[in-house]
């Protein structure tokens, strides 16, 4: 009766089923597997939603890419001494999942294949499998720094695949793509004749970036999607506004917008009081953007402080984003581990398994917790996980 995009049992795993057993008992976990900036005790501007209320917001002028002014204020913001961005080759969408769902569709049949990074976040093989896309995974290697395995991208490449996807900074790595590896994958792209999406919704937020991480953004050899969005750039998810900025020879790029102006002529899907508002949203969060910076920064200076009392734990370091990795002795197993925190801790982190970690024993946490709640949180982490 229903479709075999969606999985065939829908029950909870053993860790959420726990989580949520020991949540009924009373027992609230530190949670440090948290990323929705609105639950951990930021600060916003008083005033920050006023904009919202704006009179324009009560015409309806359905545009299929957005309103004029939305698209500026995009284009505004994203533009640099290095890259100018086009306002005619921005398209909002109501989130980032859904513009990768827009890009399937037209760059895809049903049964075409995109290249997606691994470890990455799990979200990418739902959204691929829900518009009967196959996910081919290619691997991300550390070598002292993430970098592209360039052999399993070969190796993942069929006669079926149309694009390949790089989330730069990675979540949950935190790595960001090497200026080496963006020369040979657009080379690679335009040998097999493929496209390009960039997910650089975490670009806002530089922990330590290596000095020749690079972005993908306004790149003209080959056509590339670049996707952003309120939901990280402002700590604003609720509002449901996202980017796609799309780059590459003119002519392929012409194409590709008229087809893309007929999808989203079809769902018109962002609302247009937050159209109107983006340029007052997109200053307000300035001020978003360094408080998330300065939790992040707080929260890792945090846990390699408590890290250095355990030398058997190793934190691989962050060059941004929101999350960040820990690989841990292999004495429990993750599953094992995860369990353990929950229940005898009572911290929540995610196992590596999660983001198709597939070699070592890894945790994964997020930067954004409260600072105090994720300080303690983190020394019980790491002294359990050392077996201290």
């Amino acid at each position: 009766m229903f479709s075999s995009r969606l999985p065939s049992r829908l029950e909870s795993n053993a860790l959420s089923q726990a989580l949520a057993l020991l949540r009924t008992s009373g027992v609230v976990p530190a949670d440090l597997t948290v990323t929705n900036p609105t639950r951990v005790g930021l600060s916003y501007p008083a005033d920050i939603l006023s904009s919202l209320s704006s009179a324009g917001g009560l015409v309806y002028d359905p545009a299929p890419f957005g309103l004029t002014v939305a698209r500026e204020a995009v284009a505004h913001t994203l533009s640099s001494g290095t890259v100018q961005v086009d306002s005619g080759r921005v398209v909002l969408t109501a989130s980032t999942s859904e513009a990768y769902g827009l890009i399937f569709k037209l760059l895809c049949d049903p049964g075409d294949a995109v290249l997606v990074p691994q470890p990455s976040y799990p979200l990418l093989e739902l959204l691929t499998g829900l518009d009967a896309v196959v996910s081919s995974g290619y691997l991300l290697e550390n070598h002292g720094v993430w970098s592209i395995d360039r052999e399993s991208v070969s190796a993942a490449c069929g006669e079926r695949t149309r694009a390949v996807l790089v989330v730069s900074p990675n979540n949950p790595t935190g790595s960001m793509l090497r200026r080496a590896d963006r020369e040979w994958l657009v080379a690679f792209a335009l040998e097999r004749r493929l496209a390009i999406i960039s997910d650089e919704v975490f670009s806002d937020f530089p922990v330590a970036p290596g000095p020749d991480a690079v972005s993908l953004l306004g790149e003209s050899r080959v056509l590339t999607f670049t996707l952003g969005g309120l939901s990280k750039s402002a700590g604003l998810p609720q509002l449901k506004l996202g980017w796609v900025v799309v780059s590459g020879p003119e002519t392929v790029v012409g194409e590709a917008l008229g087809r893309l102006e007929m999808i989203c002529d079809t769902y018109l899907s962002v609302a247009t009081p937050v159209q109107v508002a983006l340029p007052q949203l997109l200053a307000a969060g300035a001020e978003v953007r360094e408080a998330i910076r300065a939790r992040l920064r707080e929260n890792y200076r945090a846990l390699t402080l408590a890290a250095s009392a355990h030398p058997a734990v190793r934190v691989i370091p962050p060059e941004g984003g929101w999350s960040v990795v820990v690989q841990v002795p292999e004495t429990l197993g993750e599953e094992a581990l995860v369990s353990q925190l929950l229940h005898e801790a009572h911290v929540v982190v995610h196992p590596g398994y999660f983001f198709d970690f597939d070699r070592g024993t890894h945790i994964v946490m997020s930067l954004l917790p409260e600072p105090g709640l994720f300080a303690s949180s983190v020394s019980k982490v790491l002294a359990l996980a050392a077996g201290q």
